[in-house]
């Protein structure tokens, strides 16, 4: 049985953002998606999720992006792939 989380909420965040004048990563986020395990895993090894236009490979240890695609391309320098658990329901 898997421990895996079913979904993450991945969030692209301005690398250069220093201080967001109390702003929550959330509204500092230029687009967010939640993506779903997949049951396949990536080249990294770790599981694959999707959904929203991206897929990642996530390490579930340390909720880590280790491969990340957004709309079938990588991500544009500047942007931070920051992942948290996703409401359910």
């Amino acid at each position: 049985m898997s421990t895996h989380p079913n979904r993450y909420e991945i969030l692209l965040v301005p690398a250069h953002v220093q201080d967001r004048g109390g702003a929550s990563v959330a509204d500092s986020a230029v687009r967010s998606a939640v993506v779903e395990r997949t049951g396949r895993h990536g080249e990294s090894g770790y599981p694959i999720y999707e959904g929203h236009g991206m897929v990642a490979d996530i390490d579930p240890e340390t909720g880590t992006v280790e491969a990340l695609l957004v709309d079938g391309r990588e991500l544009d320098y500047g942007l931070v792939a920051l992942v948290r658990d996703a409401a359910t329901g």
